[in-house]
């Protein structure tokens, strides 16, 4: 194999517009991931005794050796693996970033590699000066201040800085024939997933660690971007996909090789009838809105959200009014034929998908093809040609435009970025951190920590007992049926935000300083930029660590 083919034999398995089995379609981020063994011990942050009903019951936020046996978030599995982040190049490698001695970084990587017959790397010369190392440690700065698109958009776009230049200075080191022959256009997508691994290694920002800099920072910004995926959904009753009663153990009777064959579009047109029974589960005619989906609207109401990026497929966006909303993965909003494009809005398909039965596309003429059977003129349906589908963006085709779009935009607005009830595992959602510059505030509420990626401040328990907490700090009246007393600042959830079993704190008097009295708190202060809720999970490393 010539250097060229290894260069874009490496591009095409590096870059898709496409979704890939790796990339969850599911309702929320949630969806199959592979084997993982999650069978090592994890601490749970309950709030008192088990409750087999109830997998998060409220109480003491003490943490405690109760093993949780239905843990699996796939966002935690940095710590069972050791918890360390490598940016190694035999990392780079296990990752599938750099899969080619062509991107060798030693000598005895050179001889692999098969440059059309010559191995002597002084016959080739390069057209450029390689950076020195102080000059490559201020582009890794660069990169952090600016994040990826800006940084791509100056140096390869504005200046012409060859991509492979680029390479080296973030420790990628290519054989000379292989970066004579190949194009920016080849090398630019090994680039910008380098980049996006290096700016993983965000540091917290020393001035953002307790709940008060998270109140400040929500009361001055004006350019929220808000990323939400299953956390603030599953108190809606929306079912998930990888537990022991969630869709995927329910489609062994249709006999798959993999469950993600369920959201794959080429099965789909063979199949559809499969995706049509369980829609019905997921269709958002079934669930309202959750007290974190409100806290969005609210933040839009105030003229602080700048978008709500949303991994979830339900819609529960639109239900709670949110206008600043990007479906990342698509949604039952609206369906269209997978033969002519037809598009309707998704009230359309409502009845075939409560019905369990495959919508036909109004448009197209009822397809058919001859029968294999001896009588020349019967007839049969194709299945799976002119159908409608939910724009869900399936496993093959290409993400929403809207997407990209508006994430370029939103990256030279935004001055506050949270993150609600996602791992951020799944593209592309998952990419929106290389995009942000690492001087923006980033706060996540999930059950678990996220240890891939660094913020400033991490809120892990139930996002659906995290806001209203947020909204009595900020003494935003945040109105939701589930909530004690119907809202954040009843009397009646005041009451119990005061009585949790979490740290004590002390109330004092501004005028004469003395203690007024004390409050047991529903949540616990474990160190700078790190608080557990009810609902919280969490490895007992985690405590410890420091990003």
């Amino acid at each position: 194999m010539n250097t060229k083919d290894v260069i874009q034999q490496l591009e095409e398995g590096s870059t898709s517009m496409k979704r890939s089995p790796s990339e969850s379609p599911s309702v929320h981020d949630t969806g199959y991931h592979g084997d993982t063994d999650h069978s090592s011990k994890k601490m749970r942050i309950d709030q008192g005794p088990s409750n087999e009903d109830d997998p998060a019951p409220k109480g003491a936020l003490s943490i405690n050796d109760t093993l949780f046996d239905d843990y699996n978030e796939e966002s935690d599995q940095d710590w069972e693996e050791g918890g360390s982040y490598s940016d190694s190049d035999s990392d780079l490698i296990e990752q599938g970033f750099l899969s080619h001695p062509a991107f060798a970084v030693d000598d005895e990587g050179l001889d692999d590699v098969d440059v059309d017959g010559y191995d002597d790397e002084s016959q080739y010369q390069v057209s450029w000066t390689s950076y020195t190392e102080e000059e490559s440690e201020q582009l890794k700065k660069d990169a952090r201040e600016k994040g990826l698109k800006k940084f791509i958009d100056k140096y390869i776009h504005q200046d012409g800085v060859p991509v492979a230049k680029m390479l080296e200075a973030f420790g990628i080191m290519m054989h000379p024939h292989a970066a004579t022959l190949a194009t920016d256009n080849e090398l630019l997508p090994i680039l910008r997933k380098i980049i996006t691994h290096h700016l993983r290694k965000r540091n917290r920002l020393s001035t953002v660690n307790t709940l008060e800099d998270v109140t400040h920072l929500l009361n001055k910004a004006k350019n929220i971007m808000i990323v939400t995926g299953a956390g603030v959904s599953v108190s809606c009753g929306i079912p998930d996909f990888r537990s022991e009663t969630g869709i995927y153990s329910r489609l062994q009777e249709y006999e798959l090789d993999d469950p993600q064959q369920m959201f794959d579009i080429q099965y789909f047109r063979e199949s559809p009838e499969i995706f049509y029974s369980f829609a019905k589960e997921l269709y958002p005619a079934n669930y309202e809105p959750s007290p974190s989906h409100l806290f969005v609207k609210m933040v839009e109401n105030k003229g602080k959200l700048l978008r709500n990026y949303t991994q979830n497929i339900d819609t529960l966006e639109q239900k709670a009014k949110i206008n600043r909303v990007v479906n990342c993965h698509g949604s039952f909003a609206t369906a269209r034929c997978v033969t002519c494009g037809y598009k309707v809005d998704g009230k359309e398909i409502e009845e075939y998908i409560m019905a369990q039965k495959v919508p036909p596309c109004p448009k197209c003429p009822k397809a058919v093809k001859k029968s294999k059977g001896e009588d020349d003129d019967e007839e049969e349906e194709m299945k799976g040609v002119s159908i409608m589908k939910p724009d869900i963006t399936f496993f093959g085709e290409r993400l929403p435009a809207e997407f990209d779009n508006l994430l370029a935009v939103d990256m030279e607005q935004v001055d506050l970025l949270i993150v609600m009830g996602s791992s951020l595992k799944v593209s592309p959602v998952s990419e929106i951190m290389s995009q942000i510059p690492h001087s923006i505030p980033q706060i996540l509420i999930n059950r678990t920590p996220i240890t891939h990626m660094t913020f400033d401040v991490q809120l892990l328990g139930n996002s659906d007992d995290i806001v209203p907490e947020l909204c009595r700090l900020l003494d935003w009246d945040l109105k939701h049926p589930k909530l004690p007393g119907g809202g954040a600042l009843s009397e009646e959830s005041i009451r119990l935000s005061r009585e949790g079993e979490g740290d004590i704190v002390e109330i004092v008097d501004p005028d004469t300083k003395e203690v007024k009295h004390t409050e047991h708190k529903i949540w616990k202060f474990w160190k700078d930029g790190l608080y557990t809720f009810p609902g919280a999970v969490i490895d007992p490393r985690y405590v410890n660590y420091e990003r």
